[in-house]
């Protein structure tokens, strides 16, 4: 267990955020492919953030802790709903949004991942406490949609508080991460 803790100290901590929902159901079943893939390639390096509920959070979790990575649910309310693939829980017993600022604010690195307004929130979340953003392009909602409005395809406002990025497949993830 504190080989767990040190290791949830020492690494690079990613928050991966997307789709909630049936993972059997579209669109989290159309994107759990490169969910599960985005999760063991992550939890292979880093520490893995997420809402810790359902859809692409628990893809993202259950291929983190495949490779015997760490994940760290960040719940909402008092957390009864969370995946089964969380090394850790943090029941906030706050509401959805508010629970998405302390995801923000609790890790080095956003990646989203498709995504409804929630996403939408926990990237303009990230931006404005100058939390790089990885938008995993081609897994719909609005990950992809936010790319559209980038200011020199990079940034959300004239601000420049951080580089928003895009990786079209989970491989340029990783690279991004490792460059920065």
């Amino acid at each position: 267990m504190q080989d767990r803790i040190n290791s949830l100290n020492d690494s690079l901590k990613v928050g991966v955020i997307g789709y909630s929902g049936d993972t059997d159901k579209p669109p989290v079943s159309d994107i759990s492919e490169i969910c599960t893939e985005l999760g063991k390639e992550l939890g292979k390096r880093y520490t893995v953030f997420t809402g810790g509920r359902d859809g692409v959070m628990e893809l993202v979790c259950k291929g983190a802790r495949e490779v015997g990575g760490v994940t760290v649910g960040v719940l909402p309310w008092e957390g009864d709903d969370a995946n089964e693939y969380n090394s850790f829980v943090i029941k906030t017993g706050l509401d959805f949004q508010m629970r998405s600022f302390i995801l923000v604010k609790s890790v080095d690195v956003v990646v989203a991942v498709g995504g409804e307004i929630g996403t939408a929130i926990e990237i303009l979340a990230a931006y404005a406490n100058r939390k790089p953003v990885i938008l995993l392009r081609g897994t719909g909602g609005w990950t992809d949609r936010i790319a559209q409005v980038l200011i020199d395809g990079e940034y959300l406002d004239n601000r420049k508080l951080a580089r928003v990025y895009q990786a079209r497949s989970v491989q340029e993830v990783i690279d991004i991460i490792e460059a920065m």
